[in-house]
């Protein structure tokens, strides 16, 4: 089967041959029918592996201190070893993929062999995944629309942070659309920013209001105006960039106690004074919610109680379908009402 790669030391995208992937206890076989790009996150590894050693070295300290810490307990040759191994190790592309279950493994509940499926798993023919990172997609959600469920997810669980409530205001900057339409959906006011003309041409058709920061508005101010001078109740930062800039902005248009949620990847510089003064409260998010990065969880399978984490991983991927084809109803039954609407005023003139 074929699959794309990242190859970090030299920053090569690799489509490549490789054998078909192992079926363990507990997890899914599922043959692709669609893989989305995630366009922040892969545009940031593909840029990292196209960057030289000393920009690698710069943009990740934290690994740094951990190459020197190795170096003082094993010596420079070795650490030189392990890190030039690491880096020559390709690392799989994507994780928004949608397709047909083709085995079951041991011990899987809920699934069957023939259910189309949303999961985590890469640009790839053939995908190997544990049952808790997987949904069943319902029958009138495509596969095409299913593959943006993964993605959709993690700015779920951005808003579930946040905890907006009806009629309250709330700005995306770095405008995640899908973001965007999960806040609408949740009578919510939003207002976008972005550096993308077509992206908040976009957010209007949803029924946001949007600010083009080429166009040389001061976001301030628009966010002043838009809250009615109040400042926004919550502030979701789903842009991709080295800049503190967004996290300094996000405390300049939030009210007091007003809160903030980190989605994507911002730098950190934190002035004290924006969130003394206000009370306000910073969040990062952890991708698609509970259970991320938990090994009990993703690789074993072991869920956790709904009475006492409500929103999992898996839950918030069963969450974003439901949107979907809640959405699919609506329009169809948008459509009804119009035709109806149209045969009674044919009957009228008749």
């Amino acid at each position: 089967m074929r699959q794309i790669f990242q190859e970090l030391r030299v920053g090569k995208t690799e489509y490549a041959e490789v054998p078909v992937p192992t079926l363990f206890p507990g997890g899914l076989l599922t043959q692709t029918s669609n893989s989305l790009i995630s366009s922040g996150t892969e545009r940031m590894l593909v840029e990292f592996g196209q960057a030289n050693l000393l920009t690698k070295v710069r943009s990740q300290p934290d690994r740094v201190r951990q190459v020197l810490d190795k170096m003082r307990t094993d010596g420079l040759l070795p650490t030189l070893e392990a890190v030039f191994a690491r880096l020559d190790q390709p690392l799989p592309l994507g994780y928004c993929n949608a397709g047909v279950v083709m085995q079951v493994g041991q011990g899987v509940i809920g699934f069957s062999v023939g259910d189309r499926v949303v999961s985590n798993g890469p640009h790839a023919e053939i995908v190997s995944v544990p049952q808790n990172l997987c949904a069943r997609i319902p029958d009138t959600v495509s596969d095409e629309e299913a593959a943006f469920t993964v993605l959709a997810a993690v700015g779920l669980q951005g808003i579930r942070l946040a905890n907006p409530t009806m009629g309250e205001t709330v700005v995306v900057t770095g405008l995640g659309l899908m973001t965007v339409q999960m806040l609408l959906a949740n009578g919510c006011r939003v207002l976008g920013i972005d550096l993308d003309a077509q992206r908040c041409a976009l957010a209007r058709q949803f029924g946001a209001e949007a600010i083009d920061l080429t166009t040389g508005v001061d976001p301030v101010a628009a966010d002043l105006a838009f809250s009615h001078g109040r400042g926004v109740d919550a502030m979701l930062i789903t842009a991709s960039t080295k800049s503190s800039q967004p996290v300094h902005q996000a405390a300049e248009m939030c009210r007091k106690r007003g809160r903030i949620v980190l989605v994507g990847v911002t730098g950190l510089e934190l002035n004290q004074a924006d969130f003394y003064e206000k009370e306000l409260t910073f969040q990062v998010s952890c991708s698609y919610g509970p259970g991320r990065y938990d090994e009990n969880y993703e690789q074993k399978g072991q869920d956790y109680p709904l009475g006492f984490v409500r929103w999992t991983e898996q839950r918030n991927f069963e969450a974003v379908l439901e949107l979907m084809l809640n959405l699919f109803d609506s329009c169809q039954t948008l459509t009804i009402l119009r035709r109806f609407k149209a045969k009674s005023s044919q009957s009228r003139v008749s």
